[in-house]
């Protein structure tokens, strides 16, 4: 008797945590990963600083109004625990609308919007939990993010280079309004520009209540913003 009682006990942990395990790291799709630039030739021995570089490199003046195209995404990367077994949970949309006006080596004014209700990841239940509770999105359908300082990019880099650069401005996220600053990445190629990015976000500055749910998943108390905008002259 105390052996079949043995023998139900570690098969129940069996399955409470090597079920957990199996779910996660054999059945669960593994995580993306982070939003980056894609990888297309850098100009030979050339970077965004060099002085070589010269205006005339790409097809495109960068003057102009430039607006978001296909391809760009925003989402976010959350680390979660699931019966103690670590996971990181990534949602995201391609419902991205925005643009941004450049002068010279300015860009002058920017921003964009974000519809939040098409934000998606690889679990249903996830989902129900980030539109409902979590970011409320019937009642904050959108976030956005505006330019309110200019960026001074120094000289315009060539085709292929990339360039970090802050972008400073107001996001909104679930109704809330903060300035913050984004450390982005930016290429140019002859006819377009890539911009990337990520901000570590602290849910309660938000308002944002803890992923955590019914105590089977755990979250940290912050996540991780990520951006990837594709801009094309408007």
């Amino acid at each position: 008797m105390k052996k079949w009682l043995l023998g139900g006990i570690a098969a129940a942990l069996l399955v409470f945590v090597g079920g957990p395990f199996l779910y996660i790291h054999v059945f669960s799709k593994k995580a993306p990963p982070k939003l980056s630039l894609s990888t297309t030739a850098t100009t030979a021995g050339a970077s965004s600083d060099d002085p070589a570089i010269s205006t005339n490199d790409a097809s495109v003046p960068l003057d102009g109004t430039w607006k978001v195209s296909s391809g760009s995404t925003v989402g976010y990367r959350v680390k979660e625990v699931l019966f103690g077994q670590s996971n990181t949970a990534v949602g995201r949309t391609s419902s991205v609308t925005g643009q941004f006006a450049a002068t010279g080596t300015s860009i002058n004014s920017g921003s964009f919007t974000v519809d939040m209700t098409t934000v998606t990841s690889d679990k249903s239940m996830r989902d129900h939990q980030f539109h409902g509770r979590i970011m409320e999105t019937s009642t904050f359908p959108t976030a956005t993010f505006e330019l309110t300082k200019p960026i001074d990019l120094g000289s315009v880099p060539a085709d292929g280079v990339t360039k970090s650069v802050p972008a400073t401005g107001k996001l909104t996220l679930h109704g809330v309004t903060k300035t913050v600053t984004i450390p982005l990445t930016a290429k140019r190629t002859s006819n377009s520009i890539e911009v990337s990015g990520s901000l570590p976000i602290t849910f309660a500055d938000w308002n944002i209540s803890n992923p955590s749910f019914g105590g089977t998943v755990t979250t940290e108390d912050h996540g991780l913003l990520e951006l990837l905008l594709k801009f094309s002259p408007a």
